[in-house]
């Protein structure tokens, strides 16, 4: 390393990169573990002031208010979900009437799949259930939740999962080539609905959501993403992604990674506005018309927005965090947050680069159009290098062969932490503190 680098790659000029920081003083607002070095934010957000304020507030309404808070409260409980689809229209570039915060992801993904396969030619309920069974297309690097409940749609529809939920092939084990989605969609006339993640949670790798929006409506098939991993941290244009700004046509994510709403708050999801009078194929009370839900009808007369897929009735306390935490993101700009994101992850890449051996490599594309919020460094002892760092006070975690995921969350990471837990990361390998722990066994990481 030439002395230019030495100086480059220093503590020193970390802390002229936090000087420098407009966002840095965010970083005063959530609880940061003491003594620890918390790059775990893709998995879980660290907790801020605001949403502990506002998870406050509703449980005092509870308390002063009980039942009358479905009314009485500010902002009322009853319309909750969409006010707080409201707040997060702005972060994924949709309208106010498409957003609603409702379910769990998983629950999401149920929900708005089969809505979809219901409108397609092939499904029980669609309109020419003669037909040859419609193709949902993802990518054999998803998240594994996707699929179990993609294949749960198709059994319940009596399609055969194993020969229409077609998987696109990674070429390198790490990435997904859009050209790959552009040639299957070619190669086949059945494909109803395109589902992809917007970045993929092993590698970090981001898609680009308007070429896969375009492709699969020129094929005639729907698009729709898995959003978890990117709400909160990368500006999005669901709205008016694709060609001619036509909009994807669905969404989903979850609330407690970057959006920092908390363990298991409650998720979020897109509808495109051209759907709204899909009828939801998981029906609920709370998705009904709220003009008219209070009739107790039994017959379903659901809303015309994207309330109308909240399926139960909204958890307040496992939803008010996530309305004081988004308060800080629209604070600061999305745009802002993306872009200190990015020159975190880019300090970090080059962080290992210079500063790791040859036994380390980058698995995240290095270009910012396909990068995510996190960087998947690779070695082939990455589970043992991973259980090693958490004991010296760095919260990462391992994802299957070889990955240590860092997340340099950029509303409370410093340019310092970064660089500390590079070095940590040397040291350990170095005096082979690493070998010292077991192989991997079963549990989170």
């Amino acid at each position: 390393m030439s002395d230019t680098d030495t100086a480059r790659y220093s503590l020193a000029d970390a802390r002229e990169r936090d000087d420098a920081d407009p966002l840095a003083a965010y970083r005063d607002h959530f609880a940061v573990p003491d003594g620890e070095r918390y790059m775990d934010g893709n998995s879980l957000g660290l907790a801020p002031d605001t949403a502990v304020a506002t998870l406050e507030r509703v449980t005092d309404e509870w308390k002063e208010l009980a039942i009358r808070g479905w009314e009485a409260a500010d902002p009322d409980w009853f319309h909750y979900g969409e006010h707080l689809g409201d707040l997060l229209a702005p972060l994924v570039g949709a309208d106010g009437d498409e957003v609603v915060v409702a379910n769990s992801t998983t629950v999401n993904i149920h929900t708005l799949i089969g809505t979809f396969l219901d409108t397609l030619p092939g499904t029980p309920a669609g309109p020419d259930p003669s037909a040859d069974p419609p193709a949902v297309l993802v990518n054999d690097l998803d998240f594994p939740t996707d699929h179990y409940a993609i294949r749960a749609q198709f059994r319940q529809r009596g399609i055969d999962p194993d020969e229409q939920l077609v998987a696109v092939e990674s070429r390198d084990g790490r990435t997904v080539d859009e050209a790959d989605i552009e040639a299957t969609l070619a190669e086949r006339d059945d494909v109803g609905i395109v589902f992809m993640p917007s970045v993929l949670y092993r590698s970090g790798q981001l898609l680009d959501i308007d070429r896969i929006t375009a492709a699969a409506h020129e094929h005639g098939a729907l698009a729709g993403f898995d959003c978890a991993h990117s709400v909160g941290a990368v500006p999005h244009a669901l709205g008016d992604a694709g060609a001619d700004d036509e909009g994807a046509d669905f969404a989903v994510w979850c609330s407690y990674k970057y959006l920092n709403g908390g363990p298991g708050a409650t998720a979020g999801l897109y509808v495109h506005e051209r759907h709204h009078d899909a009828t939801p194929a998981l029906a609920g009370w709370w998705g009904n018309d709220k003009t008219t839900q209070f009739e107790m009808r039994h017959t379903y007369d659901h809303a015309g927005t994207a309330g109308a897929w909240q399926i139960g009735t909204v958890p307040m306390l496992s939803s008010a965090p996530i309305e004081g935490a988004t308060e800080l993101i629209r604070e600061a700009g999305i745009d802002r947050v993306r872009e200190k994101s990015l020159a975190l992850t880019d300090y970090l890449i080059a962080l290992v680069d210079e500063r790791l051996g040859d036994a380390f490599s980058v698995g995240t594309p290095r270009e910012h159009a396909r990068r995510g919020g996190h960087v998947a460094i690779e070695h082939p002892e990455g589970y043992r290098v991973s259980e090693a760092l958490r004991d010296r006070g760095v919260i990462v975690d391992f994802r299957p062969p070889n990955v240590v995921r860092v997340c340099p969350a950029p509303m409370y990471t410093r340019f310092e932490d970064v660089f500390r837990v590079v070095e940590t990361i040397r040291e350990v390998v170095e005096s082979d503190a690493h070998l010292e722990y077991d192989p991997r066994g079963g549990g989170v990481t």
